[in-house]
Order: structure tokens, then C-alpha cells, then sequence
């Protein structure tokens, strides 16, 4: 396996994911910022992040395979979601929604490889709510 999840001892634990991923194969593979669109460029989820977040990472899933790797070889995903700020509440609620309801269909490692969630003004278009980045590493 090229890569290889781990939380050393003494990094702030609870979170859904790794802290670290150490990718030991020789192909990269990186994932162009995916957003709630299907092949025909229609948007999924109009107004609603966690239907979003599953459409992201279904996409996100597609590019991986298209380049021979699956979420278990993704050593980074990057996130970045509109409106995200101080008082998010409701909304890490719907973005983790979003990823629990896709993790069995598309073999998401738990916890996750490490993440990033970041906060932005603005996306693609004014109704895109979250995008995702994925980088993965292969043999």
C-alpha cells in the first residue's frame, strides 16, 4: 500500500480524520477542485451543502479512478466552502453529513485522510457551496 494514515500521540484528537499521510509510491495523482456538477455540467443540490458535499466527492471519486487510485490511496483532501465562519455550526453539521452519507458507497477511509476545510467569499459560481481538492499517491 503507498499510503500510510497515522495521528502520532500528543495531536489534538477528536477529529474525522489523520492528522498525517505519508505517500510512499512514485505517481501522483491530483484532483482539480471539484464542484456539485454532473457530466452535463448540471448543478446538484441547488442550495443544499450536504448534497454538495456528496456530489464533490462523487466527482472527486471519478477523477481518482480515472487516474487508477481510489479514496484509499488520497493522502490530502481540501475543501473549501462558502460562508464559513465564526458561527458554523449547522453547517459542519451538513458538511459532515455530506461525507457520512457517501462513505460506504465510495470506500472513504475512517477516520479520513488528512483535511482541510477552508472558508471563502466566493466559488466557481455564485450557487457552487463547497469544492473539493483531492491528492493521492500510487505505486
Amino acid at each position: 500500500m503507498s499510503v500510510q494514515l497515522l495521528t502520532p500521540e500528543g495531536m489534538f484528537q477528536p477529529v474525522p480524520y489523520h492528522h498525517v499521510a505519508i505517500g510512499t509510491g512514485t505517481r501522483q495523482v491530483h484532483v482539480a477542485g471539484q464542484i456539485a456538477r454532473d457530466a452535463d455540467a448540471d448543478l446538484i443540490a441547488t442550495g443544499d451543502l450536504t448534497g454538495q458535499v456528496e456530489q464533490v466527492l462523487r466527482n472527486a471519486a471519478r477523477g481518482l479512478a480515472g487516474a487508477g487510485a481510489t479514496f484509499s490511496d488520497v493522502v490530502r483532501l481540501r475543501f473549501f466552502l462558502t460562508g464559513w465562519g465564526p458561527d458554523q455550526g449547522e453547517k459542519v453539521g451538513a458538511f459532515m453529513a455530506g461525507i457520512e452519507n457517501v462513505t460506504d458507497e465510495l470506500g472513504l477511509p475512517r477516520p479520513l485522510p488528512p483535511v482541510s476545510a477552508i472558508g471563502v467569499d466566493y466559488l466557481f459560481e455564485p450557487d457552487v457551496l463547497v469544492e473539493v481538492e483531492a491528492y493521492a499517491v500510487l505505486d
